[in-house]
């Protein structure tokens, strides 16, 4: 099934003055000759398609959107953007099973939620791997996050819904697949930070998966249906004074960027009230509205990955920030690198090898730091890494969660 795109964002390819420098940044590139490169993919390419559509290359599925060309481009042309457009607009190549199965989260979840222990077992099981290797062709190297028994949306309304009604302030939490169907421990945390700090968490209305892995992929009606729904509650916290608040970077990235630039919806009413968990806590604590206290005998050493998609949104300064005002954390710093895995990108057998070659220097310079752990916004980021390095992987919150000393936090914002 191909899914027909009917509404993209003009791009701004006049703008690039073909410095190249996109091309240096690049992970793909450098490990895979058959991609052309972000600045032929991107502006240069859009030149000859808008002449003859023929002029696509099927070459351009080998971008892993990571956005790492329009950081470093210094005239700020949305060239992710324009790589992303012309796959959904030119590219004449079905949409797989495979793919729609990766790409449909909230599906594949609450089926998996249901039997977690069966699905988890099956997927570390060599011959499961070695037959999704052959069928869907998801490489067999590949390790698949678990399912949680119990989603975050559960356990939420069953422990925690009841108690928020006690706070005066709240935000809307967009929890997104990962932490509803595989990580609700993260939820979990980001619920007890805030409680701690006198704010109350709200779920929205109704949500759905922020559409990442569909729009890469292709399935940009399923992917625009879903986001119209997200942007319904969005506005409907906003109204009613919340900031919605998330855990994941790419989450608030697509949100924020990837709704008006890819699937052509209007989110300028609401976009800056869509904001990450880190950025959200620091702010509070930079304006002397929320005061944090940590365990004394809490030591850790921690290294900081920034995701690509935090980077492009530009906002690291705020999650390292954060760890830095923890006293008995030391914190290391990484290289700027990306992880390779990009989401359904690395799961995919034909981009298998090039995903962990892009990630293989970030693994060396975790393994050289000595680190107890890593922290990381993105779940993405934390599967790869941890599959390449043997290391745990950890969300900024959660990190914040175990270090803070919950009662003390509490007295001094007054609880």
């Amino acid at each position: 099934m191909i899914y027909q795109d009917t509404n993209i964002s003009t791009n701004n390819f006049e703008q690039c003055k073909k410095c190249t420098i996109c091309t240096v940044y690049c992970p793909v590139t450098i490990v895979n000759p058959l991609y052309p490169g972000p600045k032929l993919a991107g502006p240069d390419g859009e030149r000859y398609r808008l002449k003859n559509a023929r002029f696509f290359n099927e070459a351009l599925k080998y971008c892993l959107n990571c956005k790492r060309c329009e950081v470093a481009c210094p005239s700020n042309v949305r060239i992710g953007d324009i790589i992303q457009s012309a796959r959904l607009k030119y590219s004449k190549s079905p949409v797989k099973l495979r793919d729609i199965m990766l790409a449909s989260t909230d599906v594949m979840g609450t089926v998996a939620t249901h039997m977690a222990p069966v699905v988890n077992t099956s997927l570390r099981m060599p011959v499961v791997k070695k037959l999704l290797d052959a069928t869907l062709a998801i490489d067999s190297h590949r390790t698949f996050p678990s399912y949680a028994s119990q989603t975050f949306v559960k356990w939420f309304e069953k422990e925690a819904a009841a108690k928020q009604d006690s706070f005066n302030r709240h935000v809307a939490y967009f929890h997104g697949c990962y932490v509803n169907y595989n990580y609700p421990a993260l939820g979990r945390d980001f619920v007890k930070v805030m409680n701690a700090c006198g704010i109350g968490v709200r779920l929205l209305e109704k949500e759905r998966c922020c559409g990442v892995a569909k729009i890469v992929n292709r399935m940009t009606a399923p992917a625009r249906r879903d986001a119209a729904i997200n942007l319904k509650s969005i506005r409907a916290a906003v109204a009613d004074g919340m900031q919605v608040v998330g855990t994941s970077s790419t989450c608030i990235l697509t949100m924020r960027d990837e709704y008006p630039n890819l699937l052509g919806l209007d989110n300028a009413d609401v976009a800056d009230c869509i904001n990450l968990a880190s950025r959200y806590l620091f702010q509070l604590v930079d304006e002397g509205r929320v005061k944090l206290a940590f365990r004394p005998e809490y030591r850790v050493r921690v290294a900081y990955h920034a995701p690509c998609h935090m980077e492009k949104l530009g906002w690291t300064i705020y999650s390292t920030s954060l760890l830095r005002m923890i006293p008995g954390l030391e914190f290391v710093s990484l290289p700027s690198q990306c992880c390779g895995l990009a989401g359904t990108y690395g799961f995919k057998k034909e981009n298998y090898n090039a995903s962990q070659e892009i990630g293989r220097q970030l693994f060396d310079a975790i393994q050289r730091s000595g680190v107890d752990t890593v922290a990381t916004d993105c779940e993405t980021c934390k599967w790869q890494i941890e599959q390449g390095t043997g290391i745990t992987v950890r969300n900024p919150i959660s990190i914040i969660a175990e270090a803070l000393d919950v009662e003390k936090t509490r007295t001094l914002n007054n609880i």
